[in-house]
């Protein structure tokens, strides 16, 4: 059997249960209200007055400037999970509402603890989002790292051994680079996978809860 062909039968046979599908479309729905709220609320975090402190780590070295090594890890990322994960519609579904509970966890987290940018920040320009117009340049969405967050969601919702290692290698460089570049205070990056832990873990916990009161 084609690709193709077993990528259409993933899906019809996902999409016969008419749970899979309510389940699906709210998901996207709140995920996107989730995100279109976040990114209101990074404005809100921007202008707020916070915290500056001395890190150890970062007063170790000058910062150095990763920002398209660090993109290209994280896009790659991206794109190589796209390609995995659009086989598998359960594991698909899986990783929105993961990637949606951590976002709202980022969320609580940063309001909770409001930090200035580090001083000697090399700001981490996405260069995909300069191609297509002058995105805002965010400086204190920090605590918790939300690229080293994403890609070690991206390890554990990942069944497949081979891009296991893939995912695990692109986080600890990525997390790596933004320290490097002082983007975030080194307690940021070391919080993130624990965060992402924790969001994949309630999301199994009501999935197994709910399969077993079917």
């Amino acid at each position: 059997m084609s690709s193709n062909s077993s990528l259409k039968l993933n899906w019809k046979n996902f999409l016969i249960y008419s749970k899979n599908k309510i389940e699906l479309f709210v998901t996207v729905i709140l995920l996107a209200a989730i995100l279109i709220f976040f990114s209101q609320f990074l404005l809100f975090v921007e202008e707020r007055a916070g915290v500056i402190f001395s890190d150890p780590i970062l007063n170790l070295f000058s910062p150095i400037d990763l920002t398209w090594f660090t993109f290209t890890l994280i896009y790659l990322s991206l794109l190589i999970a796209l390609i995995e994960l659009i086989k598998n519609p359960e594991k698909l579904l899986l990783a929105l509402q993961c990637y949606g509970l951590m976002v709202v966890f980022r969320a609580i987290a940063m309001y909770l603890l409001p930090l200035e940018a580090p001083s000697t920040l090399l700001l981490l320009n996405d260069p995909f989002v300069q191609l297509f117009g002058e995105g805002n340049i965010l400086e204190k969405d920090l605590f918790f790292s939300g690229h080293t967050a994403t890609l070690f969601l991206l390890f554990l919702v990942t069944t497949k051994r081979s891009l296991k290692i893939i995912f695990l290698i692109f986080t600890t460089l990525v997390a790596i680079s933004v320290i490097l570049q002082h983007v975030h205070y080194s307690i940021d990056v070391f919080a993130a996978p624990f965060f992402s832990y924790t969001s994949y873990r309630v999301i199994l916990f009501f999935k197994e809860k709910e399969t077993n009161n079917v």
